[in-house]
């Protein structure tokens, strides 16, 4: 995620923590030691830390879960408004994702169980209430937090837990594709309650609600890829008609290249056309400044491109592109000689396209089918 730091890794998942965070916390000191000095202050800060070592417990809840069922899981980041850990996919079978989505407020669970049995903590609503003042004590207010973040999370609507929890039951009966519909526009009618509500009483709900509101497009559109994806072979999306790039020619000449086509990624390729690393603008713009203009495109493409046979799905690819957040799939022939890019950009043209057609025209091998 962009704007994010690494402060180390737990358990071989990388803990990032957001630039806004870092404010945000740097808000809550400011603003406690404003009300009540230097103790508030101090004590604010120590309990949103707390607190967010619980939102990092839950996220952990996700990803050991995940991994039970063989999901990579490279990174979790810590925002103003929760964790986000990132699992290489979500996975699709009904009890798997079920099992993943419950696994993060069943943490909050037992940490308030543990709070109130062995703490002796009072969860109660005025706890709750209190949490940005020092007249409850530190230990009711995080029994109080961690209850209301099981049933925040449980909400039946996407991104939240929740929302995942009602997909998985849907998906019995309904399919993924379907459920996921369904669960999308009950979390986009929750952004607009989150929004409303959040004009009269908090404008933090304003913010929850446009998190909530594009988490849940997202998740209904990468579905719909996919599902559209499934039969369609990898060469109805891929780029053939493309400028390449050697490893060993300057970054200027790169550039030049750039000026003269309309391409986003280029791939690098050795003397037998092989697929060796692929440079963006991006990647030239950040070159220019770094390393100049004389450095070679090898020192600073990205390397360890996918790579894919032509006689591929669409799906495949685009599930790479998900999992190993690399800018493109290389596709290539028998002899391993490069043929063709699949980008994000080329999938969703690809859709659009789709999407356009009639719903009896078939045009190429991603056209409807005729009733379809």
């Amino acid at each position: 995620m962009p704007w994010s730091v690494n402060i180390g890794s737990i358990a071989g998942t990388a803990v990032r923590i957001h630039v806004t965070f870092v404010l945000f916390l740097v808000w809550i000191f400011g603003a406690s030691w404003a009300q009540g000095g230097v103790d508030a202050a101090v004590s604010g800060l120590v309990f949103m830390l707390l607190l967010f070592a619980c939102v990092l417990a839950h996220e952990f809840g996700h990803i050991f879960a995940a991994r039970a069922f063989g999901v990579a899981t490279p990174d979790v980041t810590l925002l103003p408004i929760g964790g986000v850990a990132r699992l290489e996919r979500i996975p699709e079978a009904p009890g798997e994702e079920f099992l993943v989505a419950v696994a993060g407020p069943a943490v909050n669970v037992v940490i308030a169980f543990l709070l109130i049995v062995l703490g002796g903590a009072d969860p109660s609503i005025r706890n709750l209430a209190a949490v940005d003042s020092t007249a409850a004590s530190m230990i009711d207010k995080l029994a109080a937090v961690n209850i209301f973040l099981v049933l925040f999370n449980m909400i039946p609507a996407f991104p939240m837990d929740g929302g995942r929890v009602l997909r998985a039951l849907l998906a019995v009966k309904l399919g993924h594709v379907r459920a996921t519909e369904i669960a999308a526009w009950i979390g986009q009618a929750t952004a607009f309650a989150f929004g409303f509500i959040g004009l009269f009483v908090n404008p933090m709900l304003i913010f929850i609600a446009i998190f909530v509101y594009l988490a849940a497009a997202s998740e209904a559109q990468l579905v719909a890829i996919r599902a559209i994806s499934r039969d369609v072979p990898v060469a109805a999306a891929m780029i053939t008609r493309f400028a390449t790039l050697s490893p060993d020619e300057p970054i200027e000449a790169a550039i030049e290249t750039l000026l003269s086509t309309s391409q986003q990624e280029f791939p690098v390729v050795d003397g037998e056309r092989r697929l060796v690393g692929v440079l963006s603008r991006a990647d030239m713009i950040r070159a220019l400044k770094d390393v100049g203009p004389q450095a070679p495109v090898a020192e600073v493409m990205t390397t360890d491109i996918p790579l894919m046979s032509h006689r591929g799905r669409l799906e495949a690819a685009f599930a790479i592109l998900q999992e190993k957040q690399k800018p493109a799939v290389g596709i290539v022939d028998a002899a391993g000689r490069l043929i063709g890019l699949v980008t994000s950009e080329t999938v969703g043209e690809m859709l659009m396209v789709r999407e356009a057609l009639p719903k009896n025209t078939r045009l190429g091998p991603w056209g409807r089918a005729a009733g379809a």
